[in-house]
């Protein structure tokens, strides 16, 4: 069921029969909303959220789904920010109204800025530490070079310990408004009293227009780079631009990627690279998509004097995968592993939920996992091929290598 309030907070709910219940604000903010001088601001503004508003004190907060044995938490990301719950039934209206208070309602006080910057940076510290961690984000800015989805989510300390209270308020006003966000809902409870105690979490937030989202042009240039860590590992990760989420094509897409190196162990590069070669623990390829744009990736760590053989083997799968047609029996077994995997993935309730809403924030529609599976049905051998020579070509690809 779906529902708007006159001050534009659009509401989904899912019915599932349960006596948990998940739901939560979907925020249109992430990384690609920041300006360069903002660096940071989205995933800053996400921990500060916490931290009180004018009813609520940072105690308060983390205390009041604890209590009653719930669960808060949130995540930022490059195209939003969110803030979920998971509760008992009989609690969601208390859930409902700290998520509403917290986001509409933070204060974000200059003492809690001056001590959580300091736990931000210690995070940023952590993905320093962790070269498997970190050269995504690297790989990342290569890829959307000069653009807002190249950069880092956390920022950079220096940016970070200038941020105050009057910072943090002209980004909230800005983004963390009734109209830019959606609230789900995925469990057995009456829609009805969601969207009352929507309304009266809510009723004296200002109603303001949705900010529109500049997607900014991207110029892709493929680039290599090799950055010594010392580390006694070698990470390597390679990939390029690719379709966004309201491009048609992104099915296909989404079966090569799986059949490339998804999760399944008879994926063709862990075959390929662990299995008959023996040079990885793990490989794995990767298909990020926002709704205007993507891109995808082949992720391995091997003894850095396995790296050449590796890349050429992985090269060889690309080439095989984007010049021979898939058979028949290949191609009917690849859409069944997918289906299957998607409806496994379904029973996982708070990912099934969380996807339920971010569907719906950014694209305005229900999750509808039957026309994925349809989509992935009708799939041809010769649109398989014809998307895996554009995508995978090899003059597209961008190489990052840390050892």
């Amino acid at each position: 069921m779906i529902h708007t309030l006159p001050n534009g907070l659009r509401i989904i709910h899912e019915h599932r029969e349960a006596p948990v219940v998940y739901c939560g604000y979907v925020v249109c903010c992430g990384t690609r909303h920041e300006d360069a001088a903002d660096s940071g601001m989205a995933h800053f503004i996400e921990h500060m959220t916490f931290k009180g508003t004018h009813r609520r004190r940072s105690f308060h907060i983390t205390n009041c789904l604890e209590r009653v044995g719930g669960d808060l938490n949130a995540s930022t990301s490059k195209q939003e920010t969110v803030y979920t719950a998971t509760v008992l039934r009989k609690d969601v209206a208390r859930a409902i109204d700290l998520l509403s208070d917290m986001v509409f309602h933070s204060e974000y006080p200059q003492a809690e800025i001056d001590r959580e910057v300091e736990v931000i940076c210690d995070e940023i510290d952590s993905y320093l530490d962790s070269p498997a961690e970190l050269i995504f984000d690297e790989f990342e800015s290569m890829v959307f070079a000069n653009h807002p989805l190249g950069r880092d989510i956390l920022g950079q300390a220096e940016r970070l310990r200038t941020y105050t209270t009057a910072d943090a308020l002209r980004f909230a006003r800005k983004y963390y408004v009734p109209a830019n966000c959606a609230f789900y809902v995925y469990g057995d409870v009456d829609f009805k009293q969601v969207v009352k105690c929507l309304e009266c979490a809510t009723a004296d937030v200002p109603v303001v227009p949705k900010p529109a989202l500049q997607c900014l042009p991207h110029s892709y240039m493929p680039a290599q780079r090799e950055v010594s860590k010392q580390t006694h590992q070698a990470h390597v990760v390679l990939g390029a631009p690719a379709f966004g989420a309201d491009d048609d094509r992104r099915f296909a897409l989404l079966l090569l990627n799986n059949v490339l190196g998804g999760p399944g162990m008879n994926s063709r590069l862990n075959t390929s690279v662990r299995e008959k070669a023996g040079l990885v623990y793990s490989i794995d390829s990767y298909l990020n998509t926002y709704p205007d744009c993507g891109f995808w990736n082949v992720y391995f760590g091997c003894d850095p004097k396995d790296v050449k053989r590796c890349m050429r083997l992985v090269a060889r799968e690309l080439d095989k995968i984007a010049t021979t047609p898939m058979s028949p029996h290949q191609l009917r077994a690849a859409k069944q592993q997918l289906i299957g995997q998607i409806g496994i993935s379904c029973d996982s309730s708070e990912g099934y939920a969380l996807a339920l809403g971010k569907t719906f924030a950014h694209y305005n529609v229900h999750r509808d996992v039957q026309n994925i599976c349809r989509e992935v049905e009708s799939l041809t051998p010769e649109q398989l091929q014809q998307i895996a020579q554009e995508v995978y070509a090899p003059d597209r690809i961008t190489t990052l290598i840390y050892q």
